[in-house]
């Protein structure tokens, strides 16, 4: 395409792939959002090959894959030292590059090479307990105040960040950081330098809890019939939904407040849509509809008590497979479908090819372009995805590698070595394992996962061979992004973990 053309980014937080009208889910409304990428390109096969924020944002921003940006777990307050970024590449092309909302970087006013940024990254809780003064990492809530009363705050519905609870929002719906995000949009949109190009970057902090949207919201699901939670034999209901726990932010597992926190969320997804057509309006009204592309994308999924589990980290389609549509200026006005397996890491060069930008040698990712257009070859043949998750149990086995190839993924968690295979064309949710049947598909994923993690500094594998009960890390040291006192604590972590586990 050519620098004349404007693109705009809206990525969400932990909204599952299958939850939009648009996808056919049988209670979400999402009317906004299902207009604007019935002319566009729907992704079905997109993922987040590492399902929490901050590597799955890395991946974007950066256009590498996990193993050389480094984030392969959540491991905050780690520099974001990166040769480029998405909106630098833009920004020396040209382009005005702004963001509104979540970055989730380090430092938090890392501005990752966009000219300028609205910061919202939610409760940034990493923060809030260190300083002094919120606001140097937050401008939400200092706009709340201006707008409500000197002592408004983002905790004021009583939510924790991480929590299954839920609470409509206790203050005016213009006032809901949904709100504060198209707010904030339009008001670039009217202060932009009209003689440029420009890169916008709309980053919501939903529907990642805490559950509060409005009340108009949680009325729509109100008297709806919800589907029925997904459950499979291998789960195990004697865990709890969330291995570990926050004290500001349960959990709760009784019937009644299961249905009531899917309600919630799908209210959560209801209320961005409506604020997302403000949007769209102002853009119109600007007259530059035609002449934008939109891409919508998330930065894992949600696991909404599928499996008896909730939130991401996990390799199951509700966690690691994302949202992934693209509008393009020019195209006709049908929805097309890809299944090929596309990742967060091939944004950077797609959005390069719509800009008419040449993206970095070094990038990873693979332009999904001319996906667009109709071509039906495949960007991979197999994707790579993984988590480590801090665990202080030996009980506890969520560390996970996974690959895919579209139709088939296999999962192997390091710790015990327990496998799983699903068949995604006939079983899309993953409840057959058919990992204890064995068969050549399984050989052939487990040699492709042998091949990805073959020279890693973990040592997951041996003479051509997966080995069990290696001790996973959260960054990897040869991507070289911590520093030498960062990288000996994360070894002094992991030591006292394995020394906990073990006693």
């Amino acid at each position: 395409m050519s620098r004349d053309t404007n693109i705009v980014m809206l990525m969400v937080d932990q909204w599952r792939a299958d939850s939009f009208g648009i996808e056919g889910h049988p209670v979400v409304e999402t009317p906004n959002i299902d207009m604007l990428f019935e002319q566009g390109t729907v992704f079905d096969r997109a993922y987040a090959a590492v399902p929490s924020c901050i590597a799955a944002r890395a991946s974007l921003l950066t256009g590498l894959n996990h193993r050389r940006h480094g984030r392969v777990g959540y491991h905050p307050e780690v520099s974001w030292d990166y040769p480029f970024t998405l909106a630098s590449v833009l920004a020396d092309a040209g382009y005005l590059c702004h963001a509104v909302g979540k970055m989730h970087v380090w430092p938090a006013r890392r501005r990752m090479g966009f000219h300028d940024v609205d910061l919202h990254d939610g409760y940034t809780i990493d923060e809030r307990r260190k300083l002094d003064n919120f606001d140097q990492v937050d401008d939400y809530r200092t706009w709340l105040r201006l707008r409500s009363h000197a002592e408004a705050d983002i905790v004021d519905a009583a939510l924790g960040c991480n929590g299954y609870d839920v609470r409509p929002w206790p203050m005016d719906d213009r006032l809901h950081p949904n709100a504060w995000a198209v707010s904030r949009s339009v008001d670039f949109l009217r202060r932009r330098d009209p003689t440029m190009p420009f890169f916008l970057k709309v980053s919501f902090h939903r529907p990642h809890p805490p559950i509060d949207p409005p009340q108009w919201a949680l009325d729509r699901y109100r008297d709806v019939t919800v589907p029925p939670l997904v459950q499979a034999d291998w789960n195990d209901r004697d865990a709890p939904p969330r291995p570990g726990y926050f004290l500001d932010s349960p959990v709760p597992t009784s019937p009644t407040a299961i249905d009531r926190a899917r309600r919630g969320y799908y209210a959560q997804l209801t209320a961005i849509d409506h604020e997302l057509n403000r949007l769209v309006q102002a853009l119109t009204e600007h007259n530059l509809l035609q002449t934008t592309a939109f891409v919508l994308v998330g930065d894992h999924g949600e696991m909404l008590y599928d499996h008896w589990r909730v939130a991401k980290n996990l390799p199951y389609e509700a966690s690691a497979r994302v949202p992934m549509m693209m509008r393009l200026p020019g195209r006709p006005h049908e929805v097309r479908r890809s299944s090929a397996v596309v990742e967060l890491m091939d944004v950077l060069p797609t959005l390069c090819d719509v800009a008419g930008v040449e993206p970095p040698d070094a990038a990873d990712g693979h332009s999904m372009l001319p996906l667009t257009a109709g071509d039906a070859s495949s960007v991979r043949d197999v994707l790579h995805g993984e988590h480590f998750n801090w665990a202080f149990s030996s009980e506890v086995d969520d560390d996970n590698q996974w690959v895919t190839d579209g139709r088939y993924k296999y999962v192997w968690f390091p710790r015990s070595g327990r496998e799983q295979l699903f068949d995604l064309a006939t079983d899309p949710t993953e409840c057959n394992d058919l990992a204890p049947d064995g068969g050549p598909v399984l050989e052939r994923l487990r040699g492709e996962l042998v091949t990805a993690l073959d020279g890693r500094e973990e040592g997951y594998v041996a003479v051509g061979e997966l080995v069990v009960g290696r001790q996973g890390r959260a960054t990897l040291e040869e991507a070289g992004i911590m520093t030498e006192a960062q990288a000996k604590g994360q070894r002094d972590m992991l030591a006292w973990i394995a020394a906990k586990a073990s006693s």
